[in-house]
């Protein structure tokens, strides 16, 4: 037997606003099911556990902030504006009813020394997925050099990240700011000077 779009959607939008607004660890299984109005043997049968409740979410938040992205990336007016639209992406996520106030992957993360294996994968997935799209858009700015794209799309990563970081310790948008990092990493590859 099936779960309804509805229930799994209730489960979700559960899991969202407390797995990825107090926290997982701090989140019982009754308090989602209470917020989402099911039944334990409903969350089992959709999802198997928490955890597994857990990466239906965060995999439901990946395919919203790529929708979020991808219309950055259609708006932006050149490669380097391409690039750089994660930041802007990032800023028209979170300002958004579902945005939170930091990323959801890192929060996850940052509650399991050792994270079970299906969350353990959908960390990976989400974590590769940005570089590979940094590293995409990077590539025809630096003529398709395929080490060099991706020397930038981890630099680029490990801007991104500091940036979704800093939300948890001071709440407040420093998108600006990091996309002056972002800038300046960019303009140092593309002259050759090390960043």
């Amino acid at each position: 037997m099936s779960t309804r779009p509805s229930t799994e959607r209730k489960l979700l939008d559960a899991a969202d606003e407390l797995l990825f607004g107090r926290g997982v660890a701090t989140t019982t299984v009754d308090e989602l099911l209470a917020l989402a109005g099911v039944s334990p043997a409903t969350l089992y049968r959709a999802y198997g556990s928490k955890d597994g409740l857990l990466v239906a979410a965060l995999q439901r938040r990946q395919s919203r902030w790529l929708e979020v992205w991808d219309d950055a990336v259609a708006a932006a007016t050149g490669p380097a504006e391409a690039l750089l639209s994660v930041f802007d992406a990032l800023a028209t996520f979170r300002a958004q009813p579902h945005g939170a106030r930091w990323c959801a992957f890192l929060g996850s993360a940052a509650e399991y020394a050792d994270p079970p294996a299906p969350l353990a994968a959908a960390l990976r997935a989400d974590t590769e997925h940005l570089r590979s799209r940094l590293r995409d858009l990077a590539g025809p700015l630096v003529d398709g050099d395929a080490a060099r794209a991706a020397r930038l799309a981890d630099a680029l990563l490990l801007v991104v990240s500091g940036e979704l970081a800093m939300q948890l310790r001071e709440p407040g948008s420093r998108t600006a700011s990091a996309r002056a990092v972002a800038r300046a990493v960019l303009d140092a590859e593309l002259s050759g000077a090390p960043a």
